[in-house]
């Protein structure tokens, strides 16, 4: 997997809301962050249009999204924010496009779809913080991104559950993943995860309890926990239940051990990434070592090569 050229000051991002629509306004905090960082940035035309709940049409948004890609004096493209709608920009997308005009995909969530997707076509991507919202994340999650993006990647150490035993181990291998949700609606598509001997990343927001372990049982039946390299799982936030009183009597974390049980690869618990403040930036797609320990967990990056 190749890995897009880090940015340097003076470069352009542009800001491409491919799913829920936004207004220059709620990004006026990430566009200050990214000028601090000597960035110039360029707004994506779809920042102000509505159709409905998304920022236009499936087309209107791929085409911005392909603008981005195409503008060689823009050097990454920061998704705007999450949602749901960046699965409908996948048909539209030629993959050519994308490994002829290799740049940074940055954001999180909806925007898995795209971490896959990019996978399929040999480049790393940045699991990482959205503009939108930016301004409540914390200086470690800030930190992060800037790193990653500059091209001095952090270790990552996350500590341990308050419940949640890990299992110990080192484990080597393509890091992949992204939103549970959004994996389990590729299963069955081209855009579809091979975890086989990979690092494999999840994380999820505001789910039933019930779901989640449908999701994560669509995956351990189709092999994803088969046969990997390590798995981590990142913030599962405001998950519960749809009646109080008759609970599915799992927490989403429990769901998910109960999945991988009896497999000998590293589990790393509650590492600082997903819905939560401390959204640490992640390249998917790059090689990784997770160090796995009873106090905590440790993930690197090793060996990027640049496009």
């Amino acid at each position: 997997m190749l890995v897009p050229p880090p940015l340097r000051s003076g470069d352009t991002i542009a800001i491409v809301p491919t799913a829920r629509a936004i207004t220059a306004e709620e990004l006026r905090a990430g566009i200050a962050l990214a000028e601090s960082w000597g960035l110039k940035v360029k707004l994506g035309t779809g920042v102000g249009r509505k159709h409905f709940q998304q920022a236009g049409t499936a087309a209107e948004r791929a085409e911005d999204l392909k603008a981005a890609l195409r503008d060689d004096a823009v050097k990454a493209v920061w998704c705007a924010r999450g949602g749901y709608g960046t699965v409908h920009l996948l048909e539209l997308i030629d993959p050519a496009l994308v490994r002829d005009h290799p740049k940074w995909i940055v954001g999180f969530s909806d925007v898995t779809v795209l971490h896959s997707a990019w996978n399929g076509s040999g480049l790393c991507t940045l699991h990482a913080q959205m503009p939108f919202h930016i301004a409540a994340k914390s200086p470690a999650c800030i930190s992060s991104l800037h790193a990653a993006l500059f091209g001095t990647p952090e270790h990552i150490e996350a500590p341990a559950h308050p419940t949640m035993l890990n299992r110990p181990g080192t484990a080597v291998g393509e890091l992949v993943g992204g939103n549970l949700s959004l994996l389990y609606a590729l299963r069955g598509t081209p855009y579809d995860l091979d975890t086989a001997g990979k690092v494999l990343f999840i994380e999820d927001l505001d789910e039933l309890l019930y779901h989640v372990d449908r999701m994560v049982m669509n995956l351990k039946l189709g092999g994803l926990f088969s046969n990997l390299a390590g798995l981590v799982v990142g913030a599962m936030s405001d998950m519960h239940d749809k009646d109080p009183a008759d609970p599915f009597g799992l927490s989403a974390d429990a769901i998910i051990a109960r999945a991988v049980e009896g497999k000998d690869y590293p589990v790393c618990w509650n590492f600082p990434a997903g819905h939560i403040p401390d959204n640490r930036a992640l390249i998917m797609g790059a090689k990784t070592k997770l160090n796995v320990g009873p106090a905590g967990a440790t993930l690197s990056f090793e060996e990027l090569r640049e496009v």
